[in-house]
């Protein structure tokens, strides 16, 4: 059985630059494996800092974590970063997001109309050359999210977009199938 391979070495403890280190140990006390992704971001200490420390502050940001996941997941589709939607539809569901509504951000729609009013807000951010229309930045605010909140959300389509650039660039393949590829490679 043949491996996909990554354009970028996937770095782990072991191989890392040693800048990479702290932030990959950091990422491992909290259990489980490194993802392919985090590997290939430890080739270059400053990205892979970088994006630990945007990634948290979003984290705890005011968004509720059903919206960042949404929002995310639409990202991702609208990337085209098969690696980062099979991640993503994972975490959605550990988030307590259903398949159905899985289904409707990846197509920037929600069965409730606040989460569908700030998808369509990211839609149009995605696909604007400019500034996205007045009337969708106007339509967040009348329901209910917070300039806080709409700050945040662009900030999460650049985190996502930053994402599945990375992922496509460097056609990082999915998590386990590297860890597959060593083993065959040392059998």
């Amino acid at each position: 059985m043949k491996t996909q391979e990554s354009r970028f070495q996937v770095h782990d403890e072991l191989t890392a630059p040693e800048r990479s280190v702290p932030v990959l140990k950091g990422a491992l006390a909290g259990g489980g494996q490194l993802s392919n992704f985090i590997g290939v971001l430890a080739g270059s200490p400053a990205v892979l800092r970088a994006y630990a420390k945007f990634r948290s502050e979003l984290r705890n940001g005011s968004l509720p974590l059903k919206t960042q996941q949404r929002i995310a997941l639409a990202v991702a589709q609208y990337q085209g970063s098969e690696y980062w939607l099979t991640t993503l539809q994972r975490t959605a569901r550990e988030a307590g997001i259903g398949l159905d509504e899985i289904a409707l951000a990846r197509e920037f729609d929600s069965r409730d109309e606040r989460e569908a009013v700030l998808l369509r807000y990211v839609k149009a951010l995605l696909e604007s050359d400019g500034a996205p229309p007045v009337h969708l930045h106007e339509e967040a605010r009348e329901a209910g999210w917070s300039d806080e909140q709409i700050l945040e959300t662009i900030a999460h389509v650049a985190l996502g977009s930053f994402t599945g650039v990375v992922t496509r660039a460097g056609d990082v393949p999915r998590d386990g199938s590297a860890e597959d590829g060593r083993m065959l490679r040392a059998a």
